[in-house]
């Protein structure tokens, strides 16, 4: 067998190699996902933030995507992988506001508002009702109120609105009001509008209301 064909060959082999065990990786990262937002789900923050580890470890080049583990992390106390999964995932989606959003939340918690506010992630445009607002309100140049003002009678404005005004309270160590708005955030009544992030407001929630 010539040498260059059996280069060839060798090359081919690897790569199918290559392929099987991206396919496997995919698969497997899939399924583990899945668990990780059913372990979130029911409240078991630990085990959801190691099974996105494994999903990230599983595919590297996916893990900026995985902002899901940002806040997984966040809830574990990780404020240090937190940060870096936010700083991360703006490479990937870097007109989100919630991504600067929840990276503000992991300094503050690790270090102070004040601090996090002078390392609020720019971001680009990002159109949803009320963002624009909500990303003001985190830099300290809008008031609360505004941001519900700006949410009007939009349902996911609504939603948004609470939510992110129950984190702001939170971070700037006024738990009564926290308390509140993560309340309205998790009604019912924004299940459909808040979709993953509804989720995150009732385990939330729980949270704060537990013993």
């Amino acid at each position: 067998m010539p040498k260059c064909f059996l280069f060839v060959t060798i090359c081919l082999v690897l790569v199918g190699l290559g392929e099987d065990v991206h396919t496997q990786n995919q698969g497997a990262a899939e399924v583990i996902f899945e668990q990780a937002v059913s372990d979130f789900e029911r409240g078991l923050i630990d085990e959801a933030a190691v099974a996105f580890d494994t999903v990230a470890e599983l595919l590297p080049h996916q893990a900026p995507h995985l902002w899901q583990r940002g806040i997984a992390l966040y809830y574990a106390a990780r404020y240090g992988d937190c940060r870096e999964q936010f700083e991360s995932h703006r490479t990937v989606n870097p007109n989100d506001v919630e991504n600067a959003v929840w990276h503000f939340l992991c300094v503050a918690q690790a270090e102070s508002a004040e601090l996090a506010r002078t390392q609020l992630l720019p971001v680009g445009p990002d159109g949803r009702v009320p963002m624009r607002e909500v990303y003001q309100l985190f830099k300290g140049t809008l008031m609360p109120m505004q941001v519900l003002d700006a949410a009007g009678n939009n349902p996911s404005g609504q939603f948004f609105a609470h939510l992110y005004l129950g984190l702001y309270f939170e971070a700037i160590k006024k738990p009564i009001e926290a308390l509140d708005h993560i309340k309205m955030a998790a009604a019912d009544r924004y299940s459909r509008v808040g979709g993953y992030m509804h989720m995150v407001a009732r385990v939330h929630l729980e949270i704060l209301q537990s013993p």
